[in-house]
């Protein structure tokens, strides 16, 4: 029997203000390592993935990060129609991070209509309220919200890995479910979700690990 490379392909799209530590959250996820240093992100940037859930399925995540600066709105919309899970991301330490998911929630669901995405509030920085630093987003008050709008809740730390992986996985795993009950269905012509491909003869599964080449626009 020939194995998939993988089953399924998931666009997601991570979205939230500048300097909330939405590159690092990927970095970290696709190379396991903290960046100490990082540069905005212009327009955006792409990363991929090859994750496996419990039940053996296979998902290639297609991963998008964008700039949160007003300027380059007009470029990132146009990457939101062909999500199917967004990643609603904010800085634990920074209110006005927290203050703005309303926004940026709403640009989503406009932009990504008529389909539904997989929606998750994922608190960044756990790290520095450890470390002194004075939280500003309380993990009830961003639960409250998540339970409010129906969307899952996590808080993250780039620096020292803590539900890096799960706050993907929540996501994936709950697409693959629509997909399992029939509410999402594949569509051509829509990238939010693909079926995979078969691995042909003499093909090197490690390549589909890889490092991802990273691009960005402008």
């Amino acid at each position: 029997m020939v194995e998939p490379i993988f089953n399924y392909q998931f666009r997601l799209i991570l979205i939230g203000d500048s300097t909330v530590g939405k590159s690092s959250l990927l970095k970290y996820f696709t190379d396991g390592k903290f960046a100490e240093l990082s540069d905005p992100t212009v327009g955006v940037d792409f990363f991929a993935r090859l994750i496996e859930l419990k039940d053996g399925t296979k998902i290639k995540l297609q991963l998008w990060d964008t700039a949160g600066q007003e300027r380059f709105r007009s470029i990132t919309k146009s990457y939101y129609r062909n999500s199917v899970g967004v990643l609603l991301v904010y800085d634990v330490c920074n209110r006005a991070s927290f203050e703005h998911i309303p926004q940026w929630m709403m640009d989503a669901r406009r932009h990504i209509e008529p389909h539904r995405p997989v929606f998750a509030l994922v608190g960044c920085k756990l790290d520095l309220v450890t470390n002194g630093s004075r939280r500003e987003v309380s993990k009830e008050e961003a639960r409250a919200f998540a339970d409010q709008h129906g969307v899952h809740h996590i808080e993250t730390s780039a620096k020292t890995g803590i539900n890096v992986e799960e706050a993907f996985r929540i996501v994936t795993q709950e697409v693959y479910s629509r997909i399992q009950t029939g509410e999402y269905k594949l569509e051509d012509g829509w990238d939010g979700i693909k079926t995979g491909f078969y691995k042909p003869s003499g093909f090197d599964f490690n390549l589909i690990e890889a490092e991802p080449a990273e691009t960005s626009c402008c």
